[in-house]
């Protein structure tokens, strides 16, 4: 009997301690995941390094070209009121983005005299999921010439683009919200 029950305690001091090891060995492997941050002076050589490349050189022409001029001050126009995340004042002026575009569901809205795409990225199908309601279910409600409010959190460009890309996180028509983008979860 005595054999067993010392048997039984080598035993579970055995599983106990490689318990252990195995969570410090699991936490060394964490901290060694954890990547170091990026200095200035290494953020600075990469983004030299891209200027060089094919793309680079192409997106430099472009943002030096009238084109790219046009887009970077409508850009700056709005900045302000996208960095305070304030209401915008805008008139849809089409329900379809550019041909060839791959921004998801979108608009093109006028503001302050200027044309811009509102994105509000990749639209859900409700197939497989009963019961589904499409969150851009009233903004396909819109139509031309309609007056909305509107508040950004981030005004982006590219060469592919002849507006400014305005990321739709609010959108108000006659005093009533008919889109208001859900917070993330776990994020920032």
């Amino acid at each position: 009997m005595r054999k067993i029950i010392y048997g039984l305690i080598v035993t579970l001091i055995v599983a106990t301690g490689l318990v252990f090891a195995n969570r410090a060995i699991n936490n060394e492997t964490s901290k060694k995941l954890i990547p170091k941050p990026i200095s200035a002076d290494e953020k600075k050589a990469a983004m030299e390094q891209w200027e060089a490349t094919p793309e680079g050189i192409m997106y430099k022409k472009w943002e030096l070209s009238p084109a790219g001029k046009k887009v970077f001050a409508a850009a700056a126009k709005i900045s302000k009121a996208v960095n305070d995340s304030s209401n915008m004042e805008g008139v849809v002026t089409s329900l379809s983005l550019p041909p060839g575009s791959r921004l998801g569901f979108g608009l093109m809205v006028r503001i302050n005299g200027d044309d811009y795409i509102l994105a509000f990225g990749p639209e859900k199908s409700g197939k497989d999921i009963p019961n589904f309601k499409n969150e851009f279910e009233q903004l396909h409600s819109l139509k031309v010439n309609d007056k909305i409010i509107i508040r950004s959190h981030s005004v982006s460009h590219a060469p592919k683009y002849s507006y400014p890309i305005v990321a739709g996180d609010y959108v108000e028509r006659d005093s009533k919200i008919i889109y208001k983008r859900a917070p993330r979860i776990g994020g920032c």
